[in-house]
């Protein structure tokens, strides 16, 4: 093998590197999972190499492989580990990042993995890296758990010795901070082992300037982690008893950023070829000099500013093309915090114009070749961004209002004015109010700072601690909202030792009969039992069985056990599914007592299984359309296949015209009639992608033995109408289905829509209600069904124009009023004021009265109020020579805080709404009082 030059490795080549050589170790490559994890509650984002592993780990779950490497996409910036704060303000902190990894299931153990690991960072035919650069640790002992302690790991320290490291460079590390390892507090746990380099003292950020300042294991930023190997050695149980694991295992991780720095001799991750050109076209979006840039620091403009929308462009680009979107919970907040940060520091860079949607095609163009999804999302992703961008320009605009509001509450304490003044014991801290506008609408703590500073109002230290506190608590409730529930962990232990073995064998493929199944073991609320008596619930496993076991979002199927005669019912199914890998449970209510090892017939529901089929078999067809009408944008975001119905969430960013739902369901039911037989097959992940076949990102898929359902259409240039891999059970022919039907299509969230259709006899009883329904409607309005349209149309258009007289009379009958008023005027230091209720106007009516009132007063104040349909409404109206004195947009303001509501508006003339329709007299009382200091 011809050595590298390793002095002009890119970042794509250190990343491929990595890869074969673990590939030329016998390892199998695997493609990075999801950023959004499957089937894992606990997590809210993958953050390690290893998640994707954790069933396997656990021993729930088993592959055609035992060792393997990866180099998985990872986010941190929600939940337990959240480095949003720091990102762009440190050197190698990052929301997005990539993390390299070798994992062993069983097959080896310190024995290989420290050889390898030092084989593939110093050995000149692969990174080259000096050995008098790096350090390694190993597990230095602690007590890990009550009355338990763990000693130095002398096993890895004489590995590494074995190596040529020298014995001065093999550091432990005391304590479980650092080098030890655990899943959770009991469960696979062990000692790790990390490899250091020395980045020089021009790295340390203490300013430590030689070997005598600075030693390993200083932690100043001179010595950086670039490897970690994780030795899962040991079983903790609830006690803290370490035991020995029969199969020990390695998992690995180095982070590719880091990396790079290494070999390309840069000290921040920021200066290596995976974010330049980020960085620079970030400062071409944001209109400003990136050489210049890069020396101002501190968030004020600068090189920070720009790590920020580099790293947080990679992120967002990550995100939407993996499924989330962003909203106000969960995954898609944190997606939003992390998109209007970069926002934030792009307008304070100066930018103008939406820029972080362009940012995303630099992303797609620096790494589509690692990760291929990127492109075939690009637009639609890009789509998500600018929309978003736009929003929070309204959302900031919006925000910078209530910040004004906020202050001037404050301020009106110190110096008075419009707002009454009122005790500071009543007004709530600023520090948590600041809090509100930062988390709602995106407001910087420092420009709310000096916001306050410029009106005289002061930020104290206790404002600051208040803050701190409420972003602390909203801190632990995102932790809190995900640490996940009592799920298979529950009852794994007992499943993952059936699952040693046997697995059941699914007949769910072929029909909805089976006889002589076995059962294999029977589990309670209380674990394993030998049987189940009449009347009790439970979970059985069975050696086969025609039970579709719920996944995928198909619903399992339901049915009965019965004696192999068929003739008594022995147990009522009502759902089945997966505890681990490969193992089906079935949920049972027993009618007769079950034991292990009786045989039984087990039979489905063939009436509720026939109506999920055509669901299941539609849902293709719907999502294969939309993605031919609408455009190859279209990805699945989740889906339900229920008896009664299915239900399609879809990528999609604006809203579907009736004319394109129309042709949706035209070309859905012009395949059924087709009646092409729905093919099914059973291939490689990578030859059903290359075959055309769709996958979804955030399912799990094995790399082998994944199952293709297609439907054939010779008609197509592809030779098929839809391909897609799929767990589920189908029907044979598509005409099978009959017809299908779209009974409704909205939004769900940002960028997903959602459409819901019923096929065959469902369809026939939407069919029949709408029928019924249209038929009522005829018979109430005397007409013939197909007078319907034109009887509503005319009833309308009546409705319409007694509505518009009724408006006419209200106006007139306020105008009728405009005397009246005019005879209430007061004179507030010499100045005229009418502040007067109107009954039974409207708005537009008391716009009128306002302007008529003015022109009849010559000069003064006008403020009216009314109540209309249960809420307030205010109009005030200034005459022209008094707005510099009376601002009405302020008056309004001040008027509708009284009546519980908001307004704003022009010098001269301003509205408000409000819900405390009581309090409308005694706030339009206030107005001379309010008047007074300002004539």
């Amino acid at each position: 093998m011809t050595p590298p030059d390793n002095t002009k490795m890119s970042g794509n080549e250190i990343r491929e590197m990595f890869l074969r050589f673990f590939e030329s170790k016998g390892h199998r490559r695997v493609r990075s999972s999801s950023l959004v994890p499957h089937g894992d509650p606990t997590l809210l984002f993958t953050n390690a190499g290893m998640n994707q592993f954790k069933d396997v780990f656990l021993g729930l779950e088993k592959r055609d492989y035992n060792k393997a490497t990866t180099a998985q996409k990872c986010v941190r910036a929600g939940g337990k580990h959240n480095d949003l704060e720091n990102v762009g303000f440190t050197k190698r902190h990052h929301t997005f990042f990539e993390m390299l990894g070798n994992f062993s299931f069983g097959d080896y153990f310190k024995e290989k993995a420290i050889p390898y690991a030092w084989e593939l960072v110093t050995s000149p035919e692969w990174y080259g890296i000096a050995k008098d650069k790096l350090y390694v640790t190993v597990f230095g002992g602690a007590e890990v758990a009550p009355g338990t302690t763990l000693g130095v790991d002398e096993e890895a320290r004489k590995i590494w010795e074995g190596q040529n490291v020298p014995a001065d460079r093999i550091v432990p590390v005391p304590g479980l901070k650092d080098n030890f390892w655990a899943m959770g507090d009991t469960g696979p746990c062990g000692p790790c082992s990390e490899i250091f380099y020395d980045m020089g003292p021009e790295a340390s950020e203490e300013g430590h300037v030689g070997d005598k300042d600075c030693k390993f294991p200083c932690d100043c930023g001179r010595y950086v982690e670039i490897w970690n190997l994780v030795f899962m050695q040991f079983n903790r149980d609830a006690t803290g008893t370490l035991t020995p694991l029969p199969k020990p295992c390695v998992d690995t991780g180095m982070g590719l950023e880091r990396t790079a720095a290494v070999l390309q001799n840069v000290i921040s991750n920021y200066d290596t070829d995976l974010f330049v050109p980020l960085l620079k076209g970030a400062a071409e979006l944001c209109g400003v000099d990136f050489q210049r840039e890069e020396k101002l620091e501190e968030g004020k403009g600068g090189a920070a500013s720009l790590r920020v929308i580099a790293d947080h462009a990679r992120a967002t680009t990550f995100l939407i093309t993996d499924g989330v979107q962003p909203s106000n919970e969960g995954r898609g907040y944190v997606l939003r915090k992390i998109m209007r940060r970069a926002i934030r520091h792009g307008r304070l860079l100066g930018a103008k114009e939406p820029f972080l949607h362009d940012m995303v095609h630099a992303v797609v163009s620096l790494m589509k070749n690692a990760y291929p999804e990127l492109s075939e999302s690009e637009k639609q992703v890009s789509k998500v961004v600018h929309e978003e961008e736009l929003r929070f320009a309204r959302t900031l605009d919006l925000g910078l209002g209530k910040l004004d509001d906020l202050l001037a509450k404050f301020r009106a304490i110190m110096v008075g004015g419009l707002i009454p003044a009122v005790p500071p014991s009543t007004l709530p801290s600023l520090g948590t109010e600041a809090f509100k506008l930062y988390d709602t609408f995106g407001l910087p703590i420092d420009f709310i700072r000096d916001a306050a500073r410029d009106l005289g109002v002061p930020f104290t230290a206790a404002d600051e601690a208040e803050f701190e506190r409420a972003m602390e608590e909203q801190r632990t409730k995102a932790r809190a909202s995900w640490k996940g529930g009592a799920g298979k962990e529950a009852v794994s232990p007992a499943y993952a030792k059936i699952a040693e073995t046997f697995k059941t064998e699914k007949d769910f493929y072929h029909g909805t009969t089976a006889k002589d199944a076995k059962i294999q073991a029977i589990l309670t609320k209380s674990g394993p039992v030998g049987e189940l008596k009449a009347g009790e619930s439970g979970e059985v496993v069975l050696d086969r069985t025609v039970i579709y076991a719920e996944s995928g979002g198909q619903m399992a199927d339901t049915g009965g056990f019965y004696d192999n005669a068929n003739s008594q019912v022995l147990a009522e199914v009502t759902g089945a599914y997966y505890p681990v890998a490969g193992l089906v449970a079935h949920r049972v209510i027993a009618k007769e007592t079950l034991h292990v090892g009786d045989r039984v017939c087990v039979d489905v529901d063939t009436e509720r299984h026939a109506r999920i089929i055509r669901n299941h078999s539609g849902t293709h067809l719907v999502h294969a359309a939309l993605r031919n009408i609408l455009g190859t944008h279209v990805k699945q975001a989740g889906s339900l296949n229920s008896p009664e119905r299915l239900r399609f969430d879809f990528s999609h960013f604006a809203h579907v015209d009736p004319e394109e739902l129309r042709d949706i369901e035209q070309q859905v039911n012009n395949e059924i009639r087709h009646n092409t037989q729905v093919d099914t097959e059973i291939t490689s992940l990578d030859n059903a992608l290359a075959s055309g076949a769709l996958a979804f990102f955030g399912d799990k898929y094995p790399e082998a033995n994944v199952r293709v359902v297609t439907i054939p259409d010779e008609r197509s240039p592809r030779g098929f109408y839809s391909k897609e891999l799929c767990g589920g059970t189908h029907v044979h022919r598509i005409g099978d289905i009959g017809v299908l039907k779209i009974v409704s299509e909205g939004s769900v969230a940002a960028g997903v829509r959602r459409i819901e259709a019923v096929t065959g006899i469902g369809a026939l009883e939407h069919y029949e209600k709408q029928a019924q329904v249209l038929s009522q409607v005829a018979s109430q309005l005397k007409v013939g069904e197909d007078g319907v349209l034109a009887a509503v149309e005319k009833m309308s258009n009546t409705v319409k124009q007694l509505e518009k007289e009724l408006e006419g009379q209200k106006r007139k009958g306020a105008l009728g009023q405009l005397d009246q008023l005019a005879g209430q005027v007061q004179t507030i230091k010499g100045v005229k004021l009418i502040a007067a209720e109107v009954q039974g106007s409207d708005k537009e009516g008391l716009r009128q009265l306002v302007d008529s009132l003015r022109q009849k007063i010559g000069s003064g104040v006008v403020a009216l109020g009314t109540i209309e349909d249960g809420k307030v409404a205010l109009i005030a109206g200034v005459t022209k020579d008094l707005t510099a004195k009376v601002h009405a947009g302020k008056l309004i303001q001040a008027l509708a805080k009284m009546v519980g509501g908001s307004g704003g508006g022009r010098p001269d003339l301003a509205e408000a709404g409000g819900k405390d329709t009581l309090a409308l007299k005694s706030t339009l009382s206030t107005i001379p009082a309010l008047l007074e200091p300002l004539l």
